[in-house]
C-alpha cells in the first residue's frame, strides 16, 4: 500500500497499519525516511503562521524560516529518537516485549500520519490567527497524534523481538 493509503488507513485503525508496517521487516532507512518526511511536513505546516508573525512583528521572514528549518529538519529528528527510546524503556517497564525499532516506528509513523491535521492547524494559525479555532484544531491534532502513537506503540510492544 502507498504511504498516503497507509495514512488514510491509520485514521480507521492505527494498530492494523502498525502491524503491517512491522511485518514488512526492520528497515532503518524506512523509519528515517518516515521521520524526515514528517519533520519536513511539520516545517511546511508552519509556513503560514511564520509568515503572519513576520508580517505583524516586522521581522525578516527568511531569518524566521531558517531557524524553523534548522529546528525541524536537524534538531527535532534527534529529539524524536530520544523520545522513542524513552517510550520503549517505559513500555519495557510495564511489560512490553517489543524492540527499539518498533518503538521508533510507532512514534515516527504517528507524526507522519497526523500531519494532515497539522497542515490544517498551520492554515488556521496563518489565516485566522490565535483564538478558539486554532486551539481546537491543535487539540484535534494532539489527540490524533497521541492516539496513533499509543496504538502503534502498544502494537509494537506486543511483538517479541
Amino acid at each position: 500500500m502507498s504511504v498516503t493509503g497507509h495514512i488514510v488507513a491509520t485514521y480507521r485503525g492505527p494498530g492494523r497499519v502498525m502491524r503491517e508496517l512491522l511485518a514488512s521487516g526492520q528497515r532503518e532507512d524506512r523509519a528515517l525516511a518516515i521521520l524526515m518526511a514528517g519533520c519536513v511536513i511539520v516545517f511546511v505546516a508552519q509556513l503560514p503562521r511564520l509568515s503572519r508573525e513576520a508580517y505583524l512583528s516586522g521581522q525578516e521572514l527568511n531569518m524566521i524560516l531558517g531557524a524553523s528549518l534548522l529546528a525541524w529538519v536537524i534538531i527535532a529528528p534527534l529529539l524524536f529518537y530520544l523520545l522513542a527510546a524513552a517510550s520503549h524503556v517505559l513500555a519495557r517497564a510495564v511489560g512490553g516485549r517489543g524492540g527499539w525499532y518498533g518503538a521508533r516506528l510507532a512514534l515516527f509513523w504517528a507524526l507522519l500520519a497526523s500531519t494532515p491535521a497539522l497542515l490544517l492547524h498551520g492554515l488556521v494559525s496563518g489565516f485566522i490567527g490565535p483564538g478558539p479555532a486554532r486551539d481546537a484544531v491543535g487539540l484535534i491534532w494532539l489527540g490524533l497524534f497521541l492516539w496513533f502513537w499509543l496504538s502503534g506503540l502498544r502494537q509494537a510492544e506486543r511483538q517479541p523481538v
